[in-house]
């Protein structure tokens, strides 16, 4: 899968991560440069002990793939069997996976209960995990609102750029707004599992830059290049607080794949979805994703 892509936020240099991830990233190379018929046992056994030990997943239902191959329960978060998190672990042999992500979470519920059977998701932390990955803040940007009063707006102009008109500088506002709450996220993150490796998984493009694809993704024209730049800038934002402390932002933001591309190219499902929900991954944006998070920590393609 090719890694060349327009990236929405600057990339810094991940040396400190791949210093964490020495004792995966060592035994894997020398494996794979050929070493002697005495060494190779060591060094596979090296690999399987590398394996990261408890791996926590936080996320909202970009992390947790409603209706992604329809295994999951209909009710509750809807996680589903193959989210990218579970890929993940399942790529890495993690030893234990605690995987929280929960369909509409917005950042509070990663302090108090999304559910009544559910718990807060930062209570799955302890301080002996050493693997992270964190989705959050779509939902408390407002995607599915915003989506859905850009499309009635669409109705009555679909070749201008109502909904652009209708919001002004309201969602560039909204992301300024959230810098705190999204910054202390991450500082609680690192508070509670002081050794582990933190990634922030970014949004998944969801609008072409330009033209759109209405009526079916009913976004008018001069919209589309609207509601990109808004993601582009929640990612952007994500990237700046989470790296702060500490956190690797995973740039998930390959051009071309977004709802208006075909069923086998598409990342993102439109509002008729046929493999997962209305504007979410499905299952091929869920390898994507798990692609993307394993190239971040340094770890060849199984």
């Amino acid at each position: 899968m090719s890694r060349s892509h327009e990236s929405p936020t600057p990339h810094r240099s991940r040396a400190g991560l791949r210093r964490r991830l020495a004792r995966v990233v060592a035994p894997v190379a020398i494996a794979a440069l050929g070493v002697t018929m005495a060494s190779a046992p060591a060094a596979a056994d090296e690999v399987e002990t590398a394996a990261y030990s408890h791996y926590v997943a936080i996320g909202d239902s970009f992390t947790a793939g409603p209706m992604v191959s329809a295994q999951m329960p209909l009710l509750g978060c809807m996680q589903s069997s193959v989210n990218y998190p579970k890929r993940l672990a399942e790529e890495l042999g993690v030893e234990e996976i605690t995987d929280v992500s929960c369909s509409g979470a917005v950042m509070s519920h990663l302090y108090e209960k999304q559910f009544d059977d559910t718990e807060p998701q930062l209570d799955a932390l302890r301080p002996e995990t050493d693997l992270v990955t964190v989705g959050i803040a779509g939902n408390d940007f407002g995607f599915s609102e915003m989506l859905v009063e850009c499309a009635k707006q669409s109705l009555g102009n679909p070749v201008g750029s109502p909904c652009s008109d209708h919001y002004g500088t309201e969602l560039d506002d909204r992301i300024e707004g959230m810098r705190g709450e999204v910054s202390q996220v991450y500082a609680d993150i690192a508070e509670r599992s002081p050794n582990a490796t933190v990634l922030a998984i970014g949004y998944l493009q969801i609008m072409p830059e330009s033209g759109g694809c209405w009526p079916s993704t009913p976004i008018a024209r001069g919209d589309v290049p609207f509601l990109d730049e808004a993601q582009t800038a929640l990612n952007r934002m994500i990237a700046e607080e989470s790296e702060a402390h500490g956190a690797v932002f995973v740039d998930t933001f390959e051009r071309g794949h977004d709802v208006c591309q075909g069923s086998d190219t598409r990342w993102v499902e439109g509002l008729i979805p046929e493999d997962g929900a209305p504007v979410h991954p499905n299952n091929m944006g869920m390898q994507a994703t798990t692609d993307f998070v394993r190239d971040a920590l340094g770890v060849p393609s199984p």
